[in-house]
This record gives structure tokens, C-alpha cells and sequence, in this order.
């Protein structure tokens, strides 16, 4: 069983727990399932974007803890006001160290923000809305075409934007009418491996109408320059950042770089 199998695997156990704990109707009553949903769509198509959905995150499978004692306050509100256009918020405790209480936290700050899990049922996207997010990851490695189209249908009902995460090229069959952003990531989940080369191959397959996001891998703004020339919108960035001793310092450097050099 490779690694993403196990976080799938964990992931419908731990569902089914917290749909045990806390009702629907209990997520649908917090304030933040009341509030206006910000749209990732428009902040990537907003002139002069920076395109960087800044991510928040304080470990991974791979390489353990990256930032532990993280102040997600700081950081968010750093992305912020230096350029982000979006924020993602990693929400998996076992794997991630992450919480919904970083989300809702983050929530103070009036971008769109993703809720960067593993989406497995239509439970998690009322909770991503409840938690105060703005778009919400479905990943085709763990999700059938029949499954990704049931569950971008159900976020759209909730107002919700979604993200089809694609890696290989049999996945692209995933790509459905209600997937206006896709997706590719630069590391295969299963070996933690990157590859821009493969993914800018495999982006000349994705309809031309849809909004095109690279993910992971991504650390030199030659990176970002090289994914807008063949058509990306968005440049989901995490470890970078967070692995830098001060983020928000990190970061407002990237962005002041990528303006200079576009």
C-alpha cells in the first residue's frame, strides 16, 4: 500500500467518526457557512495577479515537520498583504499537522482560501464551507470521474470553487463540466517525486476553457514565468515558503522578484 492509499484509508475512517460527533445541521449553523464565498476564479483572472495560492502547511509525509511551530496568524496575513491570491490551508491532522482551526483563523483574511485535504465525501465540503473556505481540492488519484463530478457538482451548490488535482495522463478523464480549475501537480503522491517537464506535457491536453493551476515543486520564479508561457493561471506554492526561517519576509521577496522579472 503506497502512502496515499494509507491517508485515503485513514481519511474515510476519520470521516466517519466526526460525522458521529457533529451533525450537518450543527456546521450549517456557524457563521461562516452564512458568509459571501470569495472566488479563486476571479483573483486568478484579476489583472496584475501574483497567481500564488501561498499555502499554509507544517509537515509532510515526506519530510516530516518543515515548519512545527508555525504562527499561522502571521503568516497568512504576511501572504496577504504582500500579493497572494489566494490562500490554501492544509486541514489533515494525521499526516499534515494541520487543523480546521488554522482555516478558521485564517479566515480574517478577505482572499479565497482553500481547504487543502483529502476529499472523500460530501460531509468534508459542508465542513470546508462551515470552517469559512472559499474552494475546496479534489484529487483524481483517489476519486473516480463519477465521484469528482458528484462531489464539484455538491460544492458548487454550496457556492463553493473546486480544484481537480491531476498527476497523470489517465486522469485527465476526471475533467468534467463542473471542473472549471484544474489542477497539476509536479509531485506524484505516490513517490513524492517532481517533474515540471511532465506536467507541462500533460497541460497541452487540458481543454483550453478551463483555468490551469501547477502545484508543488515550485521554488524559482523561473518556475512561475516558465507556467504562465504555457498557459497556467496558478501557482499553488507551500514548502518553499514554509520551510524558509521567516515566511513572510520569504515570501514578500518572491513577490517582489516575480514582478520585477514579469
Amino acid at each position: 500500500m503506497n502512502i496515499l492509499d494509507t491517508i485515503i484509508e485513514h481519511k474515510r475512517k476519520e470521516v466517519a467518526a466526526r460525522k458521529q460527533q457533529t451533525a450537518y445541521k450543527a456546521l450549517e449553523a456557524t457563521a461562516a457557512f452564512q458568509q459571501p464565498v470569495r472566488l479563486l476564479s476571479a483573483s486568478l483572472e484579476q489583472p496584475g495577479s501574483t497567481g500564488i495560492i501561498a499555502e499554509f502547511k507544517r509537515k509532510s509525509p515526506s519530510r516530516g515537520f518543515i515548519n512545527k511551530d508555525a504562527d499561522v496568524t502571521a503568516i497568512t496575513e504576511a501572504y496577504t498583504k504582500y500579493g497572494a491570491a489566494a490562500l490554501s490551508v492544509l486541514t489533515d491532522e494525521n499526516f499534515f499537522g494541520g487543523a480546521a482551526a488554522d482555516l478558521i483563523t485564517a479566515r480574517k483574511n478577505d482572499i479565497p482560501i482553500l481547504r487543502k485535504d483529502f476529499i472523500v465525501d460530501e460531509y468534508q465540503i459542508v465542513e470546508a464551507r462551515s470552517f469559512g473556505a472559499d474552494i475546496i481540492l479534489l484529487i483524481a488519484a483517489c476519486l473516480t470521474p463519477a465521484e469528482v463530478e458528484r462531489l464539484a457538482l455538491f460544492a458548487a451548490s454550496l457556492g463553493l470553487e473546486t480544484i481537480l488535482e491531476l498527476h497523470a495522463e489517465a486522469e485527465l478523464e476526471h475533467v468534467c463540466d463542473a471542473t472549471k480549475i484544474v489542477g497539476i501537480n509536479n509531485r506524484d503522491l505516490k513517490t513524492f517525486s517532481v517533474d515540471l517537464e511532465r506536467s507541462l506535457k500533460m497541460a497541452e491536453k487540458i481543454p483550453a476553457d478551463k483555468i490551469k493551476i501547477a502545484e508543488s515543486g515550485i521554488d524559482k520564479i523561473e518556475d512561475i514565468l516558465l507556467f504562465r508561457r504555457n498557459g497556467f493561471k496558478g501557482f499553488l506554492i507551500g514548502e518553499y515558503f514554509m520551510r524558509q526561517e521567516n515566511p513572510p519576509v520569504a515570501f514578500a521577496d518572491f513577490v517582489s522578484r516575480l514582478k520585477k522579472e514579469a
